[in-house]
């Protein structure tokens, strides 16, 4: 392995690590918006179970993640009731699911503030 070769390798894997910190912590805050604790953004499977109880999902609906294909459609419909919780749209929502590099710490530093969902039962009686 040339010189040239390790430092792209190395300018790359700075790059990723750098990402995936950004996300953390993005998730983390949105998290704390919530009323959740930050540090579960940091805990594989446990964040997913966090996430749906903000989007106001069961959570056994973790367990539906974990099916390949199905987990894709799960995923978006657990974004878009997460953008609605926090008072954006589909598009939001959509941009969450696709691109959350970009989207997590807009939803995280900016102003959007949680409101809790309502439950599925007061939903379907109004």
């Amino acid at each position: 392995m040339n010189g040239m070769q390790s430092c792209g390798s190395g300018f790359f894997s700075f790059i990723y690590i750098s990402v995936l910190v950004l996300v953390v912590i993005a998730l983390w805050r949105v998290f704390e918006k919530a009323g959740q604790p930050g540090w579960a953004a940091i805990v594989p499977f446990y964040n997913l179970y966090i996430l749906c109880k903000i989007a106001g999902k069961p959570g056994w609906w973790v367990l539906l993640m974990l099916i390949p294909l199905v987990n894709i459609v799960i995923l978006l419909l657990v974004k878009i009731d997460l953008a609605r919780a926090f008072g954006k749209d589909t598009a939001f929502a959509i941009g969450l699911w696709l691109l959350p590099i970009v989207f997590y710490p807009l939803l995280a530093f900016g102003d959007a503030q949680y409101r809790k969902p309502a439950p599925a039962a007061a939903i379907i009686q109004s």
